[in-house]
């Protein structure tokens, strides 16, 4: 066999192989929309594989930088004849859904489809593998539906005439995934954590880049391997230790967590769905499944597939990874910085609305007949003896209260009243990222439980412009949302009356009146 020339940020032993006709193999992804699919296919891509997908809505893709890059098919997995079109010349199948619905009958349909790809794929001739992501559970014990479910699909694959190879994950450690989600939420909110028995039970959690790792992995197993084996990370903990790793992680006081007999798995998914904006129908699946401790029985992996250069990623820095903070890094460079990247961990556009972390935002839009450049003089001008354009009292009283508990207030100014750049102190500001006759960003340097920017821009509009404003904040636990809360009902005051007067300034100016 011919071994492909090295794409980059790939592992040379998952790095696809040319057969003997010098073709590289076709691999079919079924789920490549959702949370695992959506950063497996990037990564089969830049493993030199040829990638098609298999989606009910082709726009969907369109949302991911890697769609030009596959072949879609349109349709349903439980359509057979899609299934047929989808792993025509397919060699390996990527088996990625399953449900998370908790109405009657998702079992049935969960077997329904497994054995609809188990059949295409058999019938299609040239598959020779199909991976599948199950979950990791305790053997010999009652399941959860959910769990239950998934190793039901497990077996409809392991039984039929393609190898299989049916890797079991338990809790997948990623910013997007839910059961990550629930911990990240449950933390920030709660300082004290009343909760079911299951806090107690052991887990092991594996980071999302390790999953992918394996999955990737997968493709190039010995052809006669046909089987399931378990992954995870390094670590083994109770998910009352997950919490307060994940608030040390996330720079918060450890969580008081009391586990309460009375607190049924629906019973605790409505508590998650009231305290959290993880669903409750989401919820209560990802809790009834943590009833049993899901810790791996046998390590036959290692065999299989190497483990990543530099080991599995222990818990501690998945979560890291998964918050942007690579090593020890608390603060962002920005805020934009949390945004769509290329890390496994980041967020992507097919993650749920709460998924990530919490952002409060406050936008203003001003139109105004002052030509762009008096709006600009105005942006850059702002803070120091300009002032901030609204009632000074309000900012006087933010600056005072920041003194008072250490912070700098406003008595730094400005260095000059016309001009910043880019390292500039503003009052209790920084001048983080300046585009200039466009927009102009500030981080906060004052004490707040939580991070914080104010974004300004403006852009040319008919015979005028158009003034843009944006606060964001990032709160840090229970205490970043009361402040967020507490501070809300001045926004009007302060936020929408300095987007007003800016505009006002620059019509003045460009009139001619001081």
């Amino acid at each position: 066999m011919t071994t492909l020339s090295a794409p980059t940020g790939v592992e040379p032993e998952l790095r696809a192989e040319a057969g003997a006709d010098g073709v590289t193999p076709r691999v079919l992804v079924i789920g490549s929309t959702g949370y695992v699919g959506g950063r497996l296919t990037p990564r089969l891509l830049a493993a030199g594989y040829r990638v098609r997908v298999l989606v009910r809505d082709a726009a969907r893709v369109a949302a991911f930088g890697w769609h030009d890059g596959v072949e879609t098919i349109e349709g349903s997995a439980d359509d057979p004849d899609a299934v047929a079109r989808a792993v025509a010349d397919v060699d390996v199948v990527y088996y990625l859904v399953h449900s998370m619905s908790a109405g009657r009958g998702f079992e049935e349909t969960d077997l329904r489809i497994a054995v609809t790809v188990a059949e295409g794929a058999a019938a299609a001739g040239t598959v020779g593998r199909i991976v599948y992501l199950g979950g990791l559970h305790p053997d010999g014990v009652r399941l959860s539906p959910h769990l239950r479910s998934r190793v039901a699909v497990g077996e409809v694959f392991l039984r039929g005439p393609v190898p299989a190879l049916v890797l079991q994950a338990g809790v997948v450690i990623g910013s997007g995934s839910a059961s990550f989600e629930m911990v990240r939420h449950l933390t920030e909110v709660l300082p004290y954590m009343p909760a079911p028995r299951w806090v107690r039970n052991r887990i092991q959690p594996i980071a999302v880049r390790d999953v992918l790792h394996y999955l990737l992995g997968a493709a190039r197993v010995p052809a006669d391997v046909d089987r399931a084996v378990d992954i995870g990370g390094p670590d083994v903990l109770r998910y009352g230790q997950m919490m307060n790793g994940y608030a040390l992680a996330a720079g918060l006081r450890q969580r008081a967590i009391a586990a309460l007999p009375v607190l049924t798995p629906r019973l605790a998914s409505l508590w998650v769905g009231l305290v959290t904006p993880v669903p409750a129908a989401i919820a209560r699946p990802l809790i009834a499944s943590l009833e049993n401790e899901c810790v791996i029985t046998d390590h036959d992996v290692d065999a299989l597939i190497p483990r990543p250069e530099g080991g599995l990623t222990p818990y501690d820095r998945a979560v890291r990874l998964a918050l942007g903070r690579v090593e020890a890094d608390d603060v962002e460079t920005s805020w934009q910085d949390a945004e769509v990247g290329g890390a496994p961990s980041d967020p992507l556009p097919s993650d749920p609305d709460w998924a990530g972390r919490t952002v409060f935002t406050d936008v203003r839009t001003q139109q105004t007949t002052a030509p762009p450049e008096r709006v600009w003089s105005v942006i850059v001008g702002i803070g120091g003896e300009n002032g901030w354009y609204s009632p000074p009292v309000l900012w006087a009283l933010r600056g005072w209260m920041d003194r008072l508990v250490g912070g700098v207030g406003l008595r730094r100014g400005r260095r000059s009243r016309s001009r910043v750049t880019v390292g500039d102190a503003v009052d209790f500001w920084r001048v983080e990222a300046l585009d200039e006759g466009r927009s102009l960003r500030l981080r906060a340097e004052m004490r707040v439980p939580g991070l914080a920017w104010l974004e300004l821009w403006v852009r040319p509009e008919g015979d005028g412009s158009v003034y843009e404003q944006r606060a964001v904040f990032f709160p840090r636990g229970l205490a970043g949302r009361l402040y967020w809360w507490s501070v809300l009902p001045f926004h009007g005051l302060i936020f929408r009356g300095m987007a007003l007067r800016i505009t006002r300034a620059a019509e003045a100016a460009a009139r001619g009146v001081s």
